[in-house]
Protein backbone atom coordinates (compact mmCIF):
# COMPACT_ATOMS: atom_id res chain seq x y z
CA UNK A 1 0.00 0.00 0.00
CA UNK A 2 1.33 3.51 -1.05
CA UNK A 3 1.84 5.47 1.63
CA UNK A 4 2.08 9.91 2.00
CA UNK A 5 5.28 11.13 1.79
CA UNK A 6 5.84 15.14 2.44
CA UNK A 7 7.99 17.92 3.80
CA UNK A 8 6.90 21.23 4.86
CA UNK A 9 8.02 23.33 6.82
CA UNK A 10 5.93 26.14 8.46
CA UNK A 11 6.65 29.40 10.72
CA UNK A 12 3.53 30.16 13.03
CA UNK A 13 4.05 33.78 14.27
CA UNK A 14 1.40 35.25 16.89
CA UNK A 15 1.02 37.73 19.37
CA UNK A 16 0.35 38.75 23.10
CA UNK A 17 -3.14 39.63 23.32
CA UNK A 18 -3.24 43.87 23.50
CA UNK A 19 0.47 43.50 21.95
CA UNK A 20 1.45 43.79 25.75
CA UNK A 21 5.04 42.72 26.69
CA UNK A 22 4.24 39.95 29.44
CA UNK A 23 6.74 37.02 28.28
CA UNK A 24 9.63 37.90 30.31
CA UNK A 25 13.21 36.41 29.96
CA UNK A 26 12.90 34.77 33.19
CA UNK A 27 10.37 31.91 31.95
CA UNK A 28 10.31 32.46 28.49
CA UNK A 29 12.66 29.47 28.32
CA UNK A 30 10.16 27.29 30.66
CA UNK A 31 7.13 28.43 28.24
CA UNK A 32 9.16 27.44 24.58
CA UNK A 33 9.99 23.54 26.14
CA UNK A 34 6.12 23.64 27.17
CA UNK A 35 5.29 24.73 23.69
CA UNK A 36 7.50 22.22 22.23
CA UNK A 37 5.94 19.62 24.34
CA UNK A 38 2.74 19.99 22.83
CA UNK A 39 4.09 20.24 19.23
CA UNK A 40 6.07 17.00 19.55
CA UNK A 41 3.46 15.62 21.52
CA UNK A 42 1.38 16.11 18.11
CA UNK A 43 4.11 14.68 16.02
CA UNK A 44 5.36 17.67 14.28
CA UNK A 45 9.15 18.52 14.22
CA UNK A 46 10.23 21.35 16.02
CA UNK A 47 12.84 23.27 14.49
CA UNK A 48 13.02 26.26 16.83
CA UNK A 49 10.93 28.59 19.22
CA UNK A 50 11.72 31.70 19.98
CA UNK A 51 10.05 35.39 20.15
CA UNK A 52 10.01 39.01 22.07
CA UNK A 53 8.13 39.74 25.12
CA UNK A 54 4.92 40.39 23.12
CA UNK A 55 4.75 37.88 19.95
CA UNK A 56 6.50 34.23 19.42
CA UNK A 57 7.86 32.32 16.50
CA UNK A 58 7.14 28.53 16.24
CA UNK A 59 9.01 27.46 13.46
CA UNK A 60 8.00 23.57 12.75
CA UNK A 61 8.28 20.47 10.01
CA UNK A 62 4.39 19.86 9.99
CA UNK A 63 2.78 16.88 10.26
CA UNK A 64 0.35 16.53 8.09
CA UNK A 65 -2.14 14.21 10.36
CA UNK A 66 -3.09 16.96 11.80
CA UNK A 67 -5.02 20.73 10.78
CA UNK A 68 -2.91 23.90 11.47
CA UNK A 69 -5.36 25.83 13.03
CA UNK A 70 -5.93 22.62 15.62
CA UNK A 71 -2.55 23.04 16.47
CA UNK A 72 -2.63 26.30 16.76
CA UNK A 73 -5.57 26.48 18.99
CA UNK A 74 -3.55 23.63 20.61
CA UNK A 75 -0.46 26.07 21.23
CA UNK A 76 -2.41 28.73 22.49
CA UNK A 77 -5.19 26.93 24.92
CA UNK A 78 -2.52 24.88 26.79
CA UNK A 79 -0.18 27.86 27.12
CA UNK A 80 -2.32 29.77 28.29
CA UNK A 81 -3.40 27.86 30.74
CA UNK A 82 -0.24 26.86 31.82
CA UNK A 83 1.04 30.85 32.39
CA UNK A 84 -1.89 31.65 34.41
CA UNK A 85 -0.97 28.17 36.46
CA UNK A 86 2.65 28.44 36.98
CA UNK A 87 1.16 32.85 37.85
CA UNK A 88 4.17 34.14 35.19
CA UNK A 89 2.51 37.59 35.58
CA UNK A 90 -0.08 38.74 37.98
CA UNK A 91 -3.26 39.31 36.27
CA UNK A 92 -4.74 36.79 33.81
CA UNK A 93 -2.23 35.98 30.45
CA UNK A 94 -4.15 35.46 27.04
CA UNK A 95 -2.56 35.60 23.38
CA UNK A 96 -4.27 37.49 20.65
CA UNK A 97 -6.74 36.18 18.19
CA UNK A 98 -5.13 34.78 15.09
CA UNK A 99 -1.69 34.02 13.69
CA UNK A 100 0.14 34.14 10.87
CA UNK A 101 1.66 30.79 9.10
CA UNK A 102 4.40 30.83 6.47
CA UNK A 103 5.68 28.09 4.36
CA UNK A 104 9.34 27.44 3.65
CA UNK A 105 11.27 25.39 1.15
CA UNK A 106 13.70 23.24 3.20
CA UNK A 107 16.64 25.33 1.54
CA UNK A 108 15.61 28.08 3.87
CA UNK A 109 15.41 25.83 6.85
CA UNK A 110 18.64 27.30 8.67
CA UNK A 111 17.87 30.66 7.42
CA UNK A 112 14.60 31.13 8.63
CA UNK A 113 16.03 29.09 12.34
CA UNK A 114 18.92 32.27 12.22
CA UNK A 115 15.92 34.28 11.59
CA UNK A 116 14.17 33.37 14.53
CA UNK A 117 17.27 32.76 16.88
CA UNK A 118 18.53 36.49 16.30
CA UNK A 119 14.30 38.46 17.23
CA UNK A 120 16.00 40.48 19.97
CA UNK A 121 18.64 41.62 17.76
CA UNK A 122 16.62 42.30 14.70
CA UNK A 123 13.93 43.68 17.00
CA UNK A 124 16.61 46.70 17.47
CA UNK A 125 16.03 47.68 13.76
CA UNK A 126 12.43 46.73 12.90
CA UNK A 127 9.27 46.61 14.95
CA UNK A 128 6.67 43.80 15.23
CA UNK A 129 4.31 45.50 12.99
CA UNK A 130 7.03 46.06 10.05
CA UNK A 131 8.16 42.67 10.70
CA UNK A 132 4.77 40.79 10.15
CA UNK A 133 3.60 43.18 7.46
CA UNK A 134 6.69 42.21 5.43
CA UNK A 135 5.89 38.32 5.88
CA UNK A 136 2.65 39.57 4.50
CA UNK A 137 4.05 41.27 1.31
CA UNK A 138 6.69 38.47 0.98
CA UNK A 139 4.47 35.84 0.87
CA UNK A 140 1.86 37.63 -1.05
CA UNK A 141 -0.93 37.63 1.71
CA UNK A 142 -3.96 39.80 0.71
CA UNK A 143 -5.00 41.38 4.29
CA UNK A 144 -7.11 43.91 5.64
CA UNK A 145 -5.68 46.26 8.17
CA UNK A 146 -8.85 45.90 10.32
CA UNK A 147 -8.17 42.41 10.98
CA UNK A 148 -4.41 42.36 11.62
CA UNK A 149 -3.19 42.58 15.32
CA UNK A 150 -4.05 44.87 17.60
CA UNK A 151 -1.11 46.85 17.06
CA UNK A 152 -0.12 49.16 19.51
CA UNK A 153 1.38 51.95 17.25
CA UNK A 154 -0.63 53.94 14.64
CA UNK A 155 -1.48 51.70 11.25
CA UNK A 156 -0.60 53.77 7.80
Amino acid sequence: MADTFLQIDIQIVFAVKGRQSLIQNSWKEELYQYITGIVQNHKHKVLKVNGMPDHIHIFIGYNHNQLLPDLVREIKTSSNKFINRKKFIPHNFSWQQGYGAFSNNRSDRDRVIKYIENQEKHHRQKTFREEYLEFLHTFQIAYEEQYLFDFLNVLN
